[in-house]
């Protein structure tokens, strides 16, 4: 009897089809608090505050290719790369190897884009623009780089 290879694509541990699972799930949550997180700061006028500030860092250090954006450009951008993110949640829910490894340090980066926000809320004395749903980006993010650091451990368990 000749026996059957597994689909590459199965996850055959439970463990890891559950850490997977949880992954896409977190994946989901991310990007549905990234696009509320867009809402929040095309709302509040956030290009008020980040181009003025682009330009005067711009001004200081010229070889720091900050962007200044137009609101078309802005959120047309954001919006296709929330929609990306939708699209790769099938890999997700398999927790496919290259999309845990991106997802490590892009949730990273979700959470210091909120905290970036609440400190400058604090700094500044004022509410700044996407502020209000910042702890709900900083909670997904936090969550999606748990899942994907689970889903890296499980698979790497010397690492």
């Amino acid at each position: 009897m000749i026996a059957a290879t597994p689909d590459p694509g199965q996850i055959a541990s439970p463990e890891l089809r559950s850490a997977a699972r949880r992954f896409g799930q977190t994946w989901l949550l991310l990007a549905a608090a990234l696009a509320l997180h867009v809402t929040d700061e095309a709302l509040t006028d956030f290009l008020s505050v980040y181009n003025p500030v682009a330009e005067a860092i711009r001004h200081r250090v010229p070889w720091l290719p900050l962007p200044v954006f137009s609101f078309a450009v802005w959120i047309m951008g954001l919006a296709l790369g929330i929609a990306l993110l939708l699209a790769l949640s099938p890999l997700a829910f398999r927790a496919t190897r290259w999309l845990v490894a991106v997802a490590i340090p892009f949730s990273a980066l979700m959470v210091m884009n909120g905290l970036g926000h609440v400190g400058g809320s604090v700094y500044l004395g004022r509410f700044m623009p996407g502020v209000y749903s910042s702890p709900i980006l900083i909670a997904a993010a936090a969550m999606a780089l748990i899942g994907a650091v689970r889903v890296f451990r499980l698979r790497n368990p010397r690492a």
